[in-house]
């Protein structure tokens, strides 16, 4: 062969050996967070991607980089194929086709991360620390991206192998989770970066890859040690009634289903609250009669209900269909409510309805219209509350309005879509990123998945589990004041970012100035 074939060859074969490497350091990732959380495999994994890319050109570290993302998104979100079987005849073909290009698009973002980290360490003459540094920051940027492009999809941050953890998950109250997914990576990166440095500055690596470490668990400890308000003093009941999804929308199903409510909503114990889950009455409640003096009679006298509703509203283009979350006393009267805002594409509407020839995966009569953003409720005797429904939890400093800061954060869900996989709890872990970001306690009601009481540094106070059908009765934790992250949401990742830069360049501009 002319040794320009044989080049070629050689070319290839690293490259194809370099995205095998991305792509199993990607599927990795999958085991840091939870249900796993193995946390010694947060550095294998993005060291192995951090040493893929050196010496790459820009397209082939895009290609690596691509592969790190099919391999974490590939495995990571597999259990959104659960949805299109719910319904197996109408979607279950399209089931792996959907996750395999979801995962291919998303597996963009690290792509371009990596493609930018490759050039720039290629061109310029970077130190191992700030190359590390580099590659946090690409890495980081390419995540509040995901976050936002497209309705966004900030799902299995880097910061969420901490969410187990419980004084490495509290930097996430300063900087966020995208912050704490920038100290994650940069400090994953140094044990590599430290082996591939020599003489002094081998040890100066290695003892500030311990000394972040310490660093964050130092302040988390200070921060889970610090005084709290004192609870409110308010009792909740959180029903979890376990109703099968491909049952739940069945018209010879509902008054089963509505039972169900019912019953375990009356069973012996006192509370204030009661809470349901997402949708948990199939059926428009605020325009049955019958339905909501059932609902009175099972509650107690000043007490309320807070439960997930499908609505509807007349208007001039047509009925308007909403996901919400409405509140009803103890008359079965409506006192208020919240409309989802954050829709689920191709869940709750279809984008490009007139291109895509494509039904939505949940039963209606038509697309959800969004609401208006975060709303803070008042309710008779009830501390402020905000309401996320189901995915709008994902998403990091968007949960509450921040002129009206509620004192606890309601998370009506329905995770019966994605059976017993790893999807619930991963949504879990979103949730209780929420409750340290925002010190606010976060109250899961979910149909089936995980229905849970967060206290404000992201415990788990109490659970039930995927597939059980019961209650939880506890009282709802205290909040903590404001955080530097409720008060300034993603500014103090920029904030975060521009120190580290200015700390680790302060030396070289030293030497210029002496120079």
């Amino acid at each position: 062969m002319k040794p320009e074939i044989l080049n070629r060859i050689a070319l290839l074969h690293r490259l194809l050996s370099r995205m095998t490497l991305g792509f199993v350091a990607g599927a990795l990732t999958v085991l840091t967070f939870p249900p796993f959380s193995l946390l010694l495999l947060v550095p294998v994994a993005y060291s192995a991607l951090f040493v893929g890319l050196r010496d790459l050109s820009f397209g082939r570290a895009f290609l690596v980089g691509w592969a790190f993302g099919l391999g974490q998104f590939g495995f990571g979100i597999s259990w959104i194929a659960e949805s299109f079987y719910v319904e197996g005849e109408r979607f279950g073909a399209m089931a792996i086709p959907a996750v395999a290009g979801l995962s291919a698009g998303l597996a963009i973002f690290p792509a371009i991360a990596a493609a930018l980290f490759a050039e720039i360490a290629r061109r310029g003459a970077l130190g191992n620390l700030l190359a590390c540094l580099l590659f946090a920051t690409f890495w980081t940027v390419a995540e509040w991206l995901r976050g936002h492009v497209l309705t966004g999809f900030p799902w299995i941050l880097a910061s969420y192998a901490l969410v187990d953890y419980a004084a490495l998950r509290q930097p996430a109250a300063w900087v966020g989770s995208y912050g704490l997914s920038f100290l994650t990576v940069f400090v994953a990166a140094l044990p590599v970066a430290a082996v591939m440095a020599s003489g002094r500055q081998r040890l100066t690596i290695s003892l500030m890859a311990l000394a972040g470490i310490a660093t964050m668990w130092a302040v988390g400890t200070l921060r889970l040690q610090s005084d709290t308000e004192q609870p409110p003093g308010v009792e909740l009941r959180i029903v979890q009634g376990n109703v099968p999804q491909e049952e739940k929308w069945a018209p010879e199903n509902r008054e089963a289903t509505f039972a169900r409510y019912l019953e375990l909503s009356t069973q012996p114990g006192d509370f204030d609250v009661l809470l349901w889950p997402e949708t948990a009455f199939p059926g428009f409640l605020d325009e049955d009669t019958e339905a909501r003096a059932r609902i009175a009679a099972a509650l107690p006298d000043g007490r309320v209900l807070l439960t997930g509703v499908p609505d509807r509203v007349p208007s001039e283009d047509g009925t308007r269909y909403f996901n919400t979350v409405q509140a009803f006393d103890e008359t079965g009267e409506i006192l208020t409510g919240y409309a989802k805002h954050h829709l689920v594409p191709f869940g709750e509407y279809v984008p490009f309805r007139g291109w895509l020839p494509i039904e939505r995966l949940t039963a209606g009569l038509g697309d959800f219209t969004p609401g208006l953003g975060p709303r803070t409720l008042a309710l008779p005797g009830v501390p402020l509350v905000a309401v996320a429904i189901c995915y709008e939890i994902i998403f990091p400093g968007h949960v509450v309005d921040d002129l009206f800061r509620p004192e606890w954060i309601f998370n009506a869900t329905n995770d019966a879509w994605f059976g017993t996989s790893i999807g619930p709890e991963q949504h879990l872990a979103s949730a209780r990123m929420r409750a340290v970001e925002e010190g606010l306690p976060v109250i899961r009601a979910a149909n089936t998945g995980i229905s849970a009481v967060i206290d404000a540094s992201g415990e788990i106070v109490a659970r039930l589990d995927t597939g059980e059908t019961g209650i939880i009765d506890a009282s709802l934790p205290s909040a903590r004041p404001p955080t530097l992250y409720a008060s300034f949401g993603d500014w103090m990742l920029l904030a975060l970012i521009l120190a580290s830069w200015s700390w680790a360049m302060a030396p070289m501009r030293r030497l210029t100035t002496a120079a």
